[in-house]
């Protein structure tokens, strides 16, 4: 994880292709606590971040939504009382890209500062 969360994010083309089910499985043995889900057929990245209350959360919101907007990759949020919902993917290959599992790894970091 400490090598992914140092990397930054690069400029992602229409053209690229989407990682593939091998590399995936091998990326992911670096993120324990993340799981890759298959929506309509769009692998993403997801995981689930537990808080003792609402504003716990919110911050740890606002927090990963300043990252995101540092490195030009935007995850789908959810915040509840007691957790965030974290959702990696690129949209623009409509799959999973390094940078999903850089910024997810980023994310790790956050939640442990």
């Amino acid at each position: 994880m400490a090598l992914l969360a140092e990397l930054k994010c690069t400029v992602c083309q229409a053209d690229d292709i989407p990682m593939d089910d091998a590399e995936i499985r091998e990326k992911s043995q670096t993120l324990p606590g993340w799981s890759v889900k298959d929506e309509s057929g769009v692998k993403k990245l997801s995981r689930v971040f537990k808080f003792k209350d609402y504003l716990s959360a919110l911050d740890f919101t606002q927090r990963v939504g300043l990252l995101a907007e540092e490195e030009g990759h935007h995850p789908a949020l959810v915040t509840e009382w007691g957790k965030v919902t974290v959702v990696w993917w690129t949209h623009k290959i409509s799959g999973l890209h390094e940078n999903d599992f850089i910024m997810a790894a980023k994310t790790d970091r956050l939640f442990t500062a």
